[in-house]
């Protein structure tokens, strides 16, 4: 969330709930998507939960260092 003060029109997150509680991820993956869309910038998330996943709007895998 401290990335979304500038307001960049491009965020990289890198497994951003790897190290967090259930609870405390949900919270931050919500908050991750309400600023996304009040901002209008573009948010590429890396991910391995799908159920995250499942909340993009576009995903791209990658297995084996290849596009799938």
């Amino acid at each position: 969330a401290r990335a979304f003060v500038s307001q960049p029109p491009l965020l990289f997150a890198d497994e951003p709930t790897g190290s967090l509680d259930a609870a405390t991820g949900e919270s931050v993956i919500r908050l991750m998507f309400e600023l996304n869309q009040e901002r209008g910038s573009t948010l590429v998330l890396v991910t391995h939960d799908p159920t995250i996943a499942s909340l993009c709007k576009r995903t791209i895998t990658i297995a084996a260092g290849r596009l799938v």
